[in-house]
């Protein structure tokens, strides 16, 4: 499949009958959760997981999310969802980015953008990323 950027990071998908809305499509609350999952896997595929987040005490937390849906999914369909790492100040935020695929054509259904900045857990405030958040997220940010 031809992706939107260079070594995505992808996961398998495919629609439940628990996904599936009252027009007969893909929920679009269920492509948010899917994109968060798929950031997780990527994120503790890298190296940091959420125990290493609560161990530093921060977090990169979603400052804004846009996505635009493109075209619906069906129930038992197959998708491949990616994920990149976009951009960094390397001090407070990050960006990521999202690509949903249908496989049986290669259509685009979604793409996704989050904001990032990071956090103290305990106080919830903005905080300078750690020295391993550095390290692991800087060196996988794709142009």
């Amino acid at each position: 499949m031809d992706w939107d950027l260079p070594q995505p990071f992808t996961q398998a998908l495919r629609p439940q009958p628990g996904h599936i809305d009252g027009l007969n499509h893909t929920n679009n609350a269920v492509y948010v959760q899917w994109c968060e999952q798929v950031a997780w896997a990527h994120s503790e595929a890298l190296g940091l997981s959420l125990d290493d987040y609560r161990r530093l005490d921060r977090a990169m937390a979603i400052r804004q999310g846009s996505y635009d849906y493109l075209l619906p999914t069906l129930l038992g369909e197959d998708l491949t969802l990616a994920t990149w790492l976009t951009a960094s100040d390397g001090k407070l935020t990050m960006e990521r980015r999202f690509q949903l695929r249908r496989d049986h054509d290669g259509a685009t259904v979604l793409r996704g953008r989050w904001e990032l900045v990071c956090i103290e857990l305990s106080s919830g405030r903005a905080r300078r990323m750690p020295e391993a958040f550095c390290d692991i997220y800087l060196a996988a940010v794709v142009a």
